[in-house]
């Protein structure tokens, strides 16, 4: 409906103009650019929700990754404990051949001291003693040079470098962890 209001302010251009523009604001279809009704009416996502979805996505990858540092957390754990078993089944063997050790010294100087009391034994029984002893110097000796000391101090290396991997992945771990909270805190 037009509503024309005479007065002296308008002209017969300024209606013909008025009556134009409003011809002009009456959509018209064009077929090359006509969209559908649901196209019309298609809700595009906020910009919350867009970065709510990359949140998501982020939070599920974190999430995967945090799995796969406490499976590998989990592992080292194993690891550390299965090196620590064998630390201490060295040490136990280190413990018992000390004690064996001990022994051969204690007997060692037992034959020293009967040597030296049975010096008027006949020369068939000082060679005879004289080869115990020596075979007790070479069991000793033997004791002495295995490397089980060695072996020892490389396991507890290895324990020492697990645990240091141990800890670098906690702190990997808290930082993700951090991490998902600052992006939730973020968030809200």
């Amino acid at each position: 409906m037009k509503i024309l209001a005479v007065g002296p302010s308008m002209t017969p251009d300024y209606s013909q103009w008025r009556d134009q523009r409003v011809n002009d604001n009456i959509p018209v279809s064009n077929p090359d650019t006509s969209w559908s009704l649901e196209e019309h009416l298609q809700v595009l996502p906020s910009e919350i929700e867009i970065i709510q979805q990359d949140f998501e996505k982020r939070s599920l990858d974190l999430g995967k990754k945090i799995e796969q540092l406490e499976e590998e957390k989990m592992q080292l754990g194993l690891d550390v404990e299965v090196q620590r078993l064998e630390a201490e089944k060295l040490r136990k063997g280190k413990n018992k051949i000390e004690e064996d050790l001990d022994s051969l010294k204690t007997n060692y100087k037992k034959l020293r001291r009967s040597m030296r009391t049975i010096s008027l034994v006949c020369q068939n029984e000082k060679a005879g003693l004289k080869t115990r002893v020596t075979e007790l110097e070479m069991s000793l000796h033997q004791h002495r040079s295995r490397n089980s000391t060695v072996e020892l101090k490389a396991s507890l290396s290895k324990i020492e470098e697990l645990r240091r991997k141990v800890g670098e992945l906690e702190d990997a771990l808290q930082n993700g962890e951090l991490r998902i909270e600052l992006l939730e805190k973020g968030n809200e």
